[in-house]
């Protein structure tokens, strides 16, 4: 009897240790609560469901689930829950990451523990379940930028007439009503087919592009959240472009320069999106403007040139002398969290230049500094 049961018990184990947890296989699913996972912008939450199916005809008391998540820049999270399996070996686990900032984010192979019915011997197994999702920089709705009012006496007489967004007369297809759209403006047939209001939409007359120009050189930056701000100050004024049908480029200072030229396109506009979730502040040089030199050709020529940058200093002001005297409308979004007198002194002497100057403190403040009011 004894011998029985000692081969019974070994018997069970050597099954428990090559089957059970070893053999583990799973499947993830993410969800953001939002629509679209391209949705995901810094703050928000993921729910992650898990599904694990350990193989075999053994019952198992519980499992043990950890799971890691890894953020681009090297931070990690680490989640450990238990589940206890069904009769088939099948068991699932639900949480929700914390508020999660900007970056590309992966899980790493899962691991499974469990112990046998005796408590004698801890099994382990891993597994790798696809996981992946990036989270898009904060941003603001922008209403209006100053920067493209026609009435504004600092960019002179000869591009005054240039930078207003009229509409012309040309249809340019059909959009959701408006309140407050005027009559004319209302497509009848889209109307009646839809069993909707539908406004016509008119194409908008040219204006110079516009190219942004991050500073991500270390030696600007002396917090993590004064790059986070000028990051997603970026963001905010590319998706005012996207709405507003404006032909807007990305360029990124740092380790390695990167140009990406103005165009109205959803496509490009999503890969500047995109870039500015993998960018870090890890250029070595501490001037500006050699950076913007090597990629000078590509910049065209007329257009706003739009400096965001903490630096109020001699290599911030010899760019923007740079982009003036190649035929471009410097501009310098400056990106200071104190908000210090020495910006507003900084921006009089800028606009005592001719050159517009805007002062970001706070991201909840940007649309009330781009469109010419004081927070």
């Amino acid at each position: 009897m004894l011998l029985s049961m000692v081969t019974l018990l070994c018997l069970y184990l050597a099954i428990a240790g090559f089957s059970g947890v070893r053999r583990a296989k799973g499947a993830r699913a993410l969800s953001s609560g939002q629509d679209h996972e391209e949705l995901l912008h810094a703050g928000d939450q993921v729910q992650v469901q898990l599904r694990v199916n350990i193989p075999g005809f053994l019952p198992l008391p519980y499992v043990v689930v950890r799971e890691m998540l890894h953020r681009h820049n090297g931070e990690s999270w680490s989640f450990r829950e238990s589940l206890i399996p069904n009769m088939r070996g099948v068991g699932e686990l639900s949480f929700q990451t914390p508020p999660l900032e900007r970056g590309k984010y992966v899980f790493s192979k899962t691991e499974c523990s469990s112990e046998d019915i005796f408590g004698l011997i801890e099994h382990r197994g891993t597994f790798k379940a696809k996981g992946e999702f990036r989270v898009l920089p904060r941003t603001v709705f922008i209403p209006y930028w100053q920067l493209y009012d026609r009435k504004s006496r600092l960019s002179g007489p000869q591009t005054a007439q240039t930078r207003s967004r009229r509409e012309t007369t040309q249809i340019n297809g059909v959009r959701d009503y408006v309140y407050g759209d005027r009559l004319s403006r209302i497509h009848w047939n889209a109307t009646a087919k839809t069993g909707s209001w539908k406004s016509k939409e008119f194409e908008h007359e040219s204006v110079p592009k516009t190219v942004l120009v991050i500073d991500a050189l270390a030696a600007s930056y002396e917090q993590s959240e004064t790059f986070e701000l000028a990051v997603s100050t970026a963001a905010s004024l590319l998706e005012y472009g996207s709405r507003e049908r404006m032909g807007m480029g990305l360029m990124t200072l740092s380790d390695k320069n990167t140009f990406l030229a103005p165009s109205e396109s959803l496509i490009d506009r999503q890969k500047m999106m995109h870039h500015l979730v993998d960018i870090q502040y890890n250029g070595q040089d501490r001037r500006l403007l050699p950076g913007v030199e090597k990629l000078g050709r590509q910049l065209p020529q007329g257009a706003y040139f739009v400096l965001i940058s903490p630096q109020k200093d001699e290599k911030a002001l010899e760019l923007l002398r740079w982009a003036d005297t190649r035929g471009m409308t410097p501009c310098h979004v400056v990106i200071d969290p104190q908000g210090s007198r020495q910006s507003a002194e900084w921006s009089a002497m800028l606009r005592g230049r001719g050159t517009r100057s805007f002062t970001v403190a706070h991201l909840q403040e940007l649309p009330t500094v781009m469109g010419g009011g004081s927070a």
